[in-house]
This record gives C-alpha cells, structure tokens and sequence, in this order.
C-alpha cells in the first residue's frame, strides 16, 4: 500500500488506516507496509514500525500483513525484520540487495542470514532487477527455496515467471497477474489493486473457480489502468490517481521521488474513467 503523507512530508498515519481499510474492504487479502509502492527507501525504520503497528490494531489479526525490510545491508535487514515481527507483522517481504551488487552466494548468504534470524515468521524473496540491477533467476531461486521459512518470490521480472519449486510465485507487476496465476501462483502484490481492487479480486476468484474465461475476460478490461500505473515511476502515478478520487488527502511524495505532472496526471485520470472512476480532484 502507497504510505500517505501530509503537505508538510509527514507520515499521515490517520489517511493511511483509512486507506488500509478501504483495500481490505474492496477486495486485498492483506497489505505489504512499507514496500516499493509505500516509499520504504524514504521512510525511517521508526516510521515503518509505527505505521505497521498502527495499521495492525487498525485492522486486527484476520488480514494478512506484511512488511518490507529488505536492505542493501544484511543487519539492517535483520533488526527491521525482527522490528517488523514485534510490531506484528505475519510476514517480511526482503528485496535482493541493491547497488552492493552481489554475486549469488552473497545473494543466498543474505537470506540465510536473514531467514535464519527470525526462524518463526515467513519470508517473501523480491526479485525486481528493474530496480536493484542484479537479476535473481528461477533456478537461484529454487535455491533460496530451500531456506526453510522463505516461502515465497515476489515475481517483478516478467521474463523470469515460471513455477519455483518450493516456493509460492506472487505477480510483482500488474499486467502479470492473471499470467501467474494462470501457472498456479498464489496471487500477486500489486499496485492497481489501490483503484480497481474488486475486480482483481474477481480475476482471483474466478481462477480459483476454474473460469478462466471470466478472469481474461475481467482483466481485459483493466489493461489500460495497468499501463497508467506505469506512465512513471511508481508510486508517483497511483498516488496521483489515489488524491484524484479521495482515498487519500494529496498525492505529496518524499524526495527524490516528485508529483505527476500534467501529461502523466491525463494519463491516469483517462485510466480510472475507462474503469467508471471519476476523479473529485484535478
């Protein structure tokens, strides 16, 4: 989930539990606090606790809560991780290091180490090269697999999906989550979901029905707001399309990362009317 924030730059903890909510009554599982789309490289681990533990009274123990603390420092990762499980996380969500560039044993060493400091709370690997440079592909991944709590891969590497043995394959990127189920993925983390949320969720319902038909037919019709999300970076985009509608108060971000601006705000405001959303904002 995007982390909003007031005016001013500060976590808005209040817009956020009512975000939170909002995604868990228009079709989420569960939430990830404090991942690529909610800003973590600009959050404090004080702010990321916080909010989580906020998010998690805000919302009890039936939903699904996750939190990233993948860094590019293994015992940073390792005390947000053991943070993270005291601030009542079910799970962790740990990106592969990014910028140190390291070669696949330091890849797997770092899970381990990571895994192996909190043995009771599963891990969920983030392979997205776009971001980190450094590619995890599948057969290193059924390596970490092997870790016995990384349960897991966020898949954000579109060539790269496939069945990992061992693990359960999540959709990293929108446009594939209809395709990672279709493989017998376990669902996806997913950017679109802040804006058409119930009808993902059909697309996930229908799968687990056998109707495919219906879920091809239901993500058709979200391509265009898939592609939005993308105009961009993320979460520059959903977090304009969030204000736009209300979900949240304004479309601030942290530094380095700046508002849309006026061609990439037509974008996303054509993307939510294609899908019945009419923006309250301009």
């Amino acid at each position: 989930m995007a982390t909003p924030f007031t005016e001013s730059g500060a976590v808005d903890e209040a817009a956020a539990l009512k975000l939170a909510v909002h995604l868990l009554e228009h079709g989420s599982h569960g939430l990830v606090v404090s991942g690529s789309t909610g800003e973590a490289p600009t959050l404090t681990d004080e702010e990321a606790l916080v909010l989580l533990g906020a998010i998690r009274r805000e919302i009890g123990d039936e939903a699904l809560l996750i939190c990233g603390t993948g860094t590019n420092y293994t015992e940073h990762s390792i005390e947000l991780t053991k943070g993270a499980q005291e601030a009542g996380a079910d799970a962790a969500l740990v990106v592969t290091p990014y910028y140190n560039k390291p070669n696949p044993a330091g890849i797997l060493a770092h899970f381990e180490a990571i895994a192996t400091s909190v043995p009771e709370l599963p891990i969920i690997a983030y392979n997205i090269p776009s971001r980190v440079v450094v590619n995890v592909p599948p057969e290193q991944l059924a390596e970490i697999a092997k870790i016995e709590n990384v349960v897991a891969v966020k898949q954000a590497n579109n060539d790269d999906l496939q069945p990992i043995p061992g693990m359960d394959v999540l959709a990293g990127n929108d446009e594939i989550f209809l395709r990672t189920l279709e493989i017998g993925g376990a669902g996806g983390i997913l950017v679109s979901s802040h804006l058409v949320g119930p009808q993902m969720r059909e697309i996930w319902d229908a799968v687990e029905a056998g109707d495919l038909d219906r879920a091809r037919e239901v993500d058709a019709t979200l391509r265009e707001v898939y592609a939005a999300m993308g105009v961009t970076t993320n979460p520059i985009p959903v977090k304009a399309a969030l204000a736009m509608t209300g979900l949240i108060p304004t479309d601030t971000l942290r530094l380095p990362l700046v508002p849309a601006d006026a061609a990439q705000r037509a974008a996303v405001k054509a993307a939510l009317e294609s899908v019945g959303l009419q923006p309250v904002k301009q």
